[in-house]
């Protein structure tokens, strides 16, 4: 007799019932743990001893963008990207065809004003030589007079003329007002330059800086503030908060403040725009601001590390633990036991629960 084989949908089937059909011994239903038996903490706010970690960039402190304060065309590029340039060095060159006959229009105007003066000097002396014999009158010495000292005036006038056209020919050329290196060339030959257009930038890699934001509530709580840049594996350098400068404005986006630090010696592969990070001493709400920037602290037992995971389980409403992804700061010096907090820099909030055995929270959940 032929056996009809029918499909069980086993994911609807009671445990009870499948084991039955499959002819297996039942088994007991699992009963979960009741979440009431977990130890838990509740997250407060970090000691002093913790650090906060403030993201930023390297940046230069003299960074400049060289522009023409004429017009022209582009006919003279001297540089490239990442060259080392000296104070003065000439770095590209506009045309300046017509100042330059400009110019030269003027000088020659000055030579002749100045030969007019000379004609007028001589006339004015034997001017003088007459009135002496008494061939002239008074009238006559002071015309000769007025007349070469007119001429020299026109001389005064048009040398005047001829520095500024030179100067307006100077201007047709781009020099390097410090040493540095040349960050960007955003021009090329046979381009027209107008006043203000960017054509090279500069900065100077011997002064370089550490750029941050901190939560508008932190204040300098006094001891020492750490920096490092990752990808240079340089590790991190302790630096006095004296040295760490804060901006009196807030951003009205993020409402952070802006913190500056010079980049210590050591770090000469550093460049503009590398990513830097800044740890500071624990976050302190300034008088009559808002607790909620204050850094909060949770057990190290409590964090539960999976590769690139950092999480940890919080208790709910029911007391049920909920999986949660965490950012870690910098734990303190002193930190050597599992029960040792750790700062929190995002994903908890002051007041909440968490199970200080994430293994016995995850069997429960």
């Amino acid at each position: 007799m032929p056996f009809l084989i029918m499909p069980l949908r086993l994911s609807r089937t009671p445990p009870l019932i499948l084991a039955v059909v499959l002819g297996l011994p039942a088994l007991p239903a699992k009963v979960d743990a009741s979440a009431g038996e977990l130890a838990s903490a509740v997250v407060q706010p970090a000691g002093s001893g913790s650090l906060h970690s403030a993201d930023g960039v390297i940046e230069p402190v003299r960074d400049t963008s060289l522009a023409a304060q004429v017009s022209g065309a582009v006919v003279q590029l001297q540089v490239r990207v990442g060259d080392r340039v000296r104070e003065g060095q000439e770095l590209l060159r506009l045309d300046a065809q017509t100042i330059r006959q400009n110019a030269a229009a003027r000088a020659a105007q000055v030579d002749a004003a100045r030969s007019q003066a000379r004609l007028a000097d001589n006339e004015l002396a034997r001017q003088k030589q007459l009135f002496s014999r008494q061939y002239v009158s008074q009238a006559g010495l002071e015309r000769a007079q007025a007349q070469a000292q007119a001429a020299h005036a026109q001389v005064r006038a048009l040398q005047a003329q001829a520095g500024a056209a030179a100067a307006q020919a100077g201007l047709h050329i781009v020099r390097a007002p410090y040493s540095g290196v040349v960050s960007e060339v955003p021009v090329a030959l046979g381009d027209m330059a107008t006043p203000g257009r960017p054509l090279v930038r500069l900065y100077d890699p011997t002064a370089l800086r550490i750029a941050a934001a901190a939560p508008q509530a932190w204040l300098p709580p006094g001891g020492s503030a750490q920096l490092e840049v990752p990808s240079l594996g340089a590790g991190r350098v302790n630096v006095p908060l004296q040295e760490v400068q804060r901006l009196p404005t807030v951003d009205r986006t993020t409402h952070t403040v802006q913190l500056r630090v010079a980049l210590p010696p050591g770090f000469a592969a550093a460049a503009p725009g590398m990513f830097a990070r800044l740890w500071l001493p624990g976050v302190q709400p300034a008088e009559g601001g808002r607790t909620e920037s204050t850094l909060l602290a949770v057990p190290a037992s409590a964090v539960l590390r999976r590769g690139e995971l950092t999480a940890v389980y919080v208790l709910d409403e029911q007391q049920r633990p909920r999986l949660r992804q965490v950012r870690l700061g910098q734990a303190p010096a002193s930190a050597a036991d599992g029960q040792a907090p750790i700062p929190v820099l995002s994903g908890l909030r002051a007041g909440e629960r968490v199970a200080l055995d994430p293994q016995a929270a995850a069997r429960v959940r």
